[in-house]
């Protein structure tokens, strides 16, 4: 017989300890948002600190810290993970999603060989460093935890520009499948969200545009028309591959393009 008292909500990240690099601003920031919607506690880590301190305080300061860390500094990356354990007593989830894009268009001919250097010190050792630390305390603590990667569409492809982009992503793809078959052992998991092209401050930054105006230059290329992804939509992605409703999921490169890629 049925009380007519509402079950409570369950909530997927209950009891959760969670880690997003990139945090404070596109992705990063309406991850850090679901994620403590559904009951984690989060550290937000970026170089935006004005940008990241708001949205720890607009999440609540008992459940969300902002740290600053350059993950191109691997002892910012370790001090990162410490600051975390120390700060809520554990980490379950690594959200690795800190990355950049070049200023020029990098076709092979004219590539600027220190801005690939230093989209690579980003997006392709930063994430490795964040791995290792994250994978380092689940292993010490005994966590079963969950890794996720941004890559991108990009990461499955080559471009007629972007050269080092398309370069650093394919490198991400492979260390989480990498990491996923070295993990296994210890029970945690490694998996990373490929993203198509959203109109984030990155982007509109990067074209000069207006959130729409960069929405419309990537709409038409996807089979579900009339409709934009939004950073929403890759964090709702996210929550799924470090929840247990993915439990058995390891390895995998989750593409959230609207059929762009098919």
């Amino acid at each position: 017989m049925a009380s007519g008292l509402a079950s409570p909500v369950l909530k997927k990240l209950e009891g959760k300890v969670a880690i997003i690099t990139g945090g404070a601003s596109g992705i990063g920031e309406a991850t850090a948002y679901l994620f403590a919607e559904q009951g984690a506690r989060v550290v937000i880590a970026d170089i935006q600190d004005e940008l990241g301190q708001n949205v720890a305080k607009s999440i609540g300061y008992q459940r969300c810290k902002y740290i600053h860390c350059d993950v191109t500094d691997e002892n910012q990356v370790k001090s990162l993970v410490d600051f975390t354990v120390k700060t809520f007593g554990q980490l379950d989830i690594l959200f690795s999603n800190a990355g950049i894009i070049s200023n020029s268009d990098q076709d092979v001919l004219t590539l600027d060989i220190s801005q690939l250097d230093r989209l690579f010190a980003v997006n392709v050792r930063g994430m490795a460093a964040c791995v290792k630390h994250a994978a380092r305390s689940m292993v010490e603590n005994g966590v079963k935890g969950n890794i996720v990667c941004t890559s991108s569409v990009a990461g499955k492809t080559g471009g007629k520009k972007r050269t080092d982009y398309f370069m650093s992503k394919n490198a991400v793809v492979a260390l989480v499948k990498s990491a996923s078959k070295q993990l296994g052992e210890f029970g945690i998991r490694v998996n990373c969200v490929s993203p198509y092209a959203i109109a984030t401050p990155l982007m509109t930054k990067l074209y000069n545009k207006g959130v729409e105006e960069v929405e419309k230059i990537y709409q038409p290329f996807t089979s579900l028309k009339e409709k934009a992804l939004k950073a929403k939509d890759v964090a709702n992605a996210v929550l799924f591959l470090v929840s247990d409703d993915s439990s058995f999921v390891t390895g995998h490169d989750l593409i959230v393009d609207g059929g762009f890629s098919i």
